[in-house]
Formats: C-alpha cells, structure tokens, sequence
C-alpha cells in the first residue's frame, strides 16, 4: 500500500511539468472564475474514483471471507 501511494505521489508531482500550459492561461481562469469550476470538477471526479475504490474494497473483502468460511 504504501508503495503505491508513493507511486501516485511521484506521479502528481512530475505530471506538473509535463501538462505545464502557456503562462496566460491560468490568468484567464482566474480572472473569468473558471478556475473554481475546474477544481471542483477534478475534486468531483477523483472522490468518485475514492468511492468507487472504497466500493470494491468492501465487496472483495466480503467475497474473501466468504470463501474462507
């Protein structure tokens, strides 16, 4: 597990400079306030990915110890 989390951290962090943009554009979001509604639907999204994740957690670790039984 902890493996992993390192893996994803390593990825957000170098994923910074390969989608780097054009330095006007982060101006514009912020200027226009659609910056906000970028974030929240990334927030959005990745805390569906959490859910889902949780979800199948949940249902094979039922399903393992059903089969242990």
């Amino acid at each position: 597990m902890k493996k992993i989390l390192m893996l994803m951290l390593s990825a957000i962090l170098s994923a910074n400079n390969i989608f780097a943009q054009a330095p006007g554009t982060e101006s514009l979001f912020r200027q226009s306030g659609k910056i906000y509604v970028v974030i929240s639907v990334i927030a959005v999204i990745f805390i569906g990915i959490v859910i889902c994740l949780i979800r199948i957690d949940r249902k094979l670790s039922n399903l393992e110890k059903q089969n242990n039984s």
